[in-house]
């Protein structure tokens, strides 16, 4: 059976290229019935950040990213963990790592590193004016058995090291790349065992990876490098190793390396700017893999249909925020109103605009319920939109109790404020005239309108524009009658009255 595994380090937010990652994992799990297991990489104490891992399980289920194995967040937001290969947290897995140490250590494909700090820098030092490549340079490997047995008997700290043969080669067969050599001079013996007694995550992954019987290794670029130590340690443990696929890197538009430098790397910001999670997915999904079609709006279960590893691209994926954008566009367009209501209420009331009240929703100032305006508004307003986070900017005049007007614009360009004057007068006569029902859809209001203009001998242009204006203070705005039709009868005929006392 095909078993993959996502392993995260629980150092901060899950940047968006560890999403791709867990993405591609899944869809492969899914794709050939398999398993797809959740495993925290937090050996590395001195990077470990409060809450992380929790942070981390919340943005994987918001992207609907669902582990068969590992650990989760119960209904009471607490730390659970699910699966019969665990523990899946590294840190709980000490004694493990120690047990396959001393096996490397006894076979002799490892050996104790005595060298200080100190000593290591000045090493490195001397390397790099000597224009040498920085790597460790075997000298504890060398030590006569007796100065060894001194030092361990002396309790002198220690690291183990992986011990690199000084020749040959080191390939493996990548999924995405092919055949990949490496010189075994060129790989440095790697720490595996650190002074504090942790285990680095070379030492980790492979006994992990080995021990929870994962077929399967789909990770980042980055990690190609690591990979020659890592089928070292295969052999010196007598192991298989799994298929390996290392995909390619992230890049900004300029095609450096994707970093915050440049603009926002993690998956929390683009979940707080508002960006739908199928937008996320399905934009991230393409980012070094294309599905046989030409389209580019592809739900998850095409993508897992569609899914190889061999169809990866070598080359960086270059991200598009422009592309996103348009993306996230097209969801927001597909959503029901009542769930873009659901989906925007939040930023609403971070805005202001809104707050709860109880089972209600209303404005800052008032007692009334507009959840009911909210909806009709939104409605409106989502093609003006790239995210969520913009509608209360582009929407809030419908939800402000006073309009402050520029007099200017009321008027149609080529009218005058008199005429504009006149033209609202009418309308407000009109309107006050029509029955509460005619407000329930924006097309009978204005076939109503137009009427009621052409009687009068009026320009559309010059009736409807100061109309507009005057129920929305700003010269773009959905048309007259939709903002009618979201705002009711009673605050229709307010705003008119209010922008006819600004033309005073």
């Amino acid at each position: 059976m095909v078993r993959v595994r996502f392993a995260p380090s629980p150092t901060g937010f899950l940047h968006i290229g560890g999403l791709r990652t867990a993405l591609y994992n899944e869809f492969f799990a899914l794709k050939n019935q398999g398993k797809f297991i959740l495993r925290i990489e937090d050996t590395d104490q001195a990077r470990f950040v409060p809450g992380a891992v929790e942070s981390l399980l919340r943005t994987l289920a918001w992207a609907g990213v669902k582990p068969d194995e590992g650990p989760y967040l119960d209904e009471n937001g607490q730390l659970q963990q699910r699966g019969d290969q665990g523990p899946y947290i590294q840190s709980q897995r000490l004694e493990i790592y120690r047990k396959y140490a001393d096996e490397l250590l006894r076979n002799g494909h490892a050996y104790r590193c005595y060298c200080t700090t100190e000593g290591l820098e000045e090493m490195k030092k001397n390397q790099a004016a000597a224009g040498r490549p920085i790597m460790y340079d075997k000298r504890c490997c060398r030590l006569a058995p007796a100065d060894t047995e001194a030092r361990q008997k002396s309790g002198a700290p220690y690291v183990v090291r992986l011990r690199v043969p000084e020749t040959g080669d080191t390939e493996f067969k990548d999924a995405v790349r092919g055949l990949v050599k490496f010189e075994n001079a060129t790989v440095d013996d790697q720490v595996l065992i650190k002074s504090d007694g942790f285990p680095t995550y070379h030492l980790a992954n492979v006994v992990d990876d080995h021990l929870m019987g994962i077929t399967h290794v789909i990770r980042g670029e980055e990690w190609l490098p690591s990979t020659p130590k890592h089928v070292l340690l295969y052999q010196a443990l007598s192991w298989q190793p799994p298929v390996f696929a290392h995909l390619p890197l992230l890049l900004n538009p300029d095609r450096s390396k994707l970093s915050k430098r440049q603009g926002d790397v993690a998956v929390e910001d683009y979940r707080k700017q508002g960006y739908l999670p199928e937008a996320i997915v399905n934009f991230i999904a393409l980012l070094g893999w294309n599905p046989s079609g030409s389209r580019e709006i592809y739900g998850k279960s095409e993508l897992v249909g569609e899914f190889v590893l061999e169809k990866i691209n070598k080359a960086g994926a270059v991200f598009n925020r422009e592309k996103l954008d348009w993306l996230n566009r097209e969801y927001i367009k597909g959503l029901s109103d009542d769930r873009l209501a659901e989906l925007s209420l939040p930023f609403f009331i971070e805005s202001g605009l809104l707050r709860r009240d109880g089972d209600r929703v209303v404005g800052g100032a008032g007692d009334e319920d507009l959840g009911g305006t909210l909806t009709r508004v939104l409605s409106l307003e989502r093609q003006r939109v790239n995210k969520l986070s913009e509608l209360p900017a582009v929407s809030e005049f419908y939800f402000k109790s006073e309009l402050r007007y520029d007099v200017a614009i009321l008027p149609w360009k080529k009218s005058t404020p008199e005429i504009a004057k006149d033209r609202l007068a009418g309308l407000l006569i009109f309107l006050e005239g029509l029955p509460e029902a005619m407000f329930s859809t924006a097309k009978d209001l204005e076939k109503a309108a137009l009427e009621f203009v052409a009687g009068k001998g009026w320009t559309n242009a010059e009736s409807l524009w100061p109309m507009r204006v005057a129920l929305t203070a700003s010269a773009a705005s959905p048309s007259p009658f939709e903002v009618a039709w979201s705002l009711g009868k009673e605050k229709t005929i307010k705003r008119l009255r209010q922008a006819l006392e600004a033309l005073k």
